[in-house]
């Protein structure tokens, strides 16, 4: 694990009941933290779940993925319907020994790499620094909360 992991220090679901200095912290009869009780990575987590910034990188997450993978549902369920009751269709000579099937199979594998491509590029232009600020400040917040 790299020594500026982000990550590092937060602790594992089940052990924010530490103190901050390494010992379990002093409950309350009421079962609270002591008196200066602190939020629980919980409560961060949630907090920043129902913010804005993570509202609209889901968003922008969700405004991608859905109408791409219908599209290439709807793409991957037309060729098979066609495979299977116009077989006449796909095997329509193309090109000498190639078929009609044979261009809509390899249109497969090319609307696969592209699709990655677009989620990839996606990801990177609309997504991945709003996430990782999200991250940082996520980070930020619970720091210290494990020790």
């Amino acid at each position: 694990m790299r020594l500026d992991d982000p990550w590092d220090d937060v602790p594992a679901p089940g052990r924010g009941d530490q103190d901050g200095t390494g010992g379990a912290a002093a409950l309350d009869a009421s079962g609270a933290a002591g008196p200066a009780s602190r939020p629980s990575a919980a409560d961060i987590y949630l907090e920043v779940h129902r913010s804005d910034a993570f509202r609209e990188v889901r968003r922008r997450y969700r405004r991608f993925v859905a109408p791409a993978a219908l599209a290439f549902l709807l793409w991957y369920l037309a060729y098979v319907v066609a495979a299977t009751t116009a077989p006449a269709l796909m095997a329509r000579p193309v090109a000498g020994a190639v078929n009609v099937a044979m261009v809509a199979g390899l249109g497969q594998f090319l609307t696969t790499f592209l699709l990655t491509w677009a989620y990839a590029r996606h990801a990177r232009l609309r997504r991945d620094r709003a996430a990782l600020d999200l991250r940082w400040d996520t980070q930020e917040m619970t720091r210290g909360l494990g020790r």
